[in-house]
């Protein structure tokens, strides 16, 4: 099944401040037309109009900094994801929970707590989660991937979410987009937009490298070597073979991070700048990036390597 008009939907979310785009029916890839999708994400409800009257089976997208929002994406497990170390408990199972146990331990008081799930939410087509939220006016939050925890994301500037009333059928599971929480969006909760600081792209230095290997005496310099090279590669790779080149580089210091080489958060930031900077779309950098990583991860450098 399948949803048969989508413009409704997309008028709701221009009315609701939101630029919106098109996608491709039954995906999550931009139409080819609007692959500059950031710049094209509109709210104008004639031009809404004319594009679904014509297209009504398109999915549509919501453009996050365009439309002043942080999403919150919280994800199901796949057959082949298991928690790592610090979320392998008992009342762990997905995204949400892991999402719960962050809200509890970070929001000040219960106020603070049920605020934090109080504002537009959709479910997903796997089941998942996601929490719509106002950004603060000029602080440039950008995408994560895991950094909150275990099968948690966010879209911010440079990123988009799927939006309401829109269909997926992929090979790892297919669904509607549905809205299960109208509320109005709440504004980025405070102990949330404090997590969230670091994730803004800053230009990563060796010096921030060597500070946080201090505690590991003789592989600061190996690593930041290592780390280097891969970008290197990024950087030089030729237009045809940057995702590929990307992938590899995120795999090799994926390696680093499963060997407990290397902070997790800075492998990210670093290759994500690199992806960005070669010209690939900020979704295909962040998907390349987490999935190389967590590949790498999964077969750590070995110490003496």
């Amino acid at each position: 099944m399948t949803p048969t008009n989508v413009l409704p939907h997309a008028i709701a979310a221009a009315r609701r401040g939101w630029s919106v785009f098109p996608l491709r029916t039954r995906a999550k890839r931009p139409v080819r037309t609007f692959t500059d999708w950031e710049r094209h994400a509109t709210r104008d409800e004639n031009a809404i109009r004319s594009y679904w009257g014509a297209h009504p089976c398109h999915n549509v997208a919501v453009a996050c900094g365009p439309s002043g929002l942080v999403v919150v994406d919280l994800d199901t497990p796949k057959d082949d994801d298991t928690p790592p170390p610090e979320w392998e408990r008992p009342d762990i199972t997905n995204g949400m929970d892991v999402f719960v146990a962050l809200a509890h331990e970070h929001a000040r008081g219960d106020a603070a707590f049920l605020n934090t799930f109080d504002t537009f939410t959709v479910t997903t087509r796997r089941g998942g989660t996601h929490l719509y939220y106002a950004a603060p006016e000029n602080v440039p939050y950008r995408n994560t991937s895991g950094r909150l925890g275990w099968l948690i994301d966010t879209r911010a500037t440079g990123g988009y979410v799927v939006g309401p009333g829109s269909y997926v059928a992929n090979p790892d599971g297919r669904g509607p987009y549905t809205v299960t929480n109208p509320a109005d969006v709440a504004p980025l909760p405070g102990w949330l937009a404090t997590l969230l600081e670091p994730a803004r792209r800053r230009p990563v230095t060796s010096g921030q490298v060597h500070q946080a290997l201090a505690h590991r005496p003789g592989m600061a310099r190996y690593v930041t070597q290592a780390l280097r090279g891969e970008v290197d590669k990024v950087l030089s790779a030729r237009k045809g073979q940057r995702n590929h080149t990307l992938n590899r580089a995120a795999f090799a210091v994926g390696t680093l991070v499963g060997a407990g080489m290397l902070p997790k958060h800075l492998a990210e930031d670093t290759l994500e700048q690199a992806g960005l900077r070669i010209g690939l779309e900020p979704s295909e950098v962040d998907a390349t990036v987490r999935s190389g990583i967590q590949a790498g991860i999964r077969r750590p450098r070995g110490a003496a390597a």
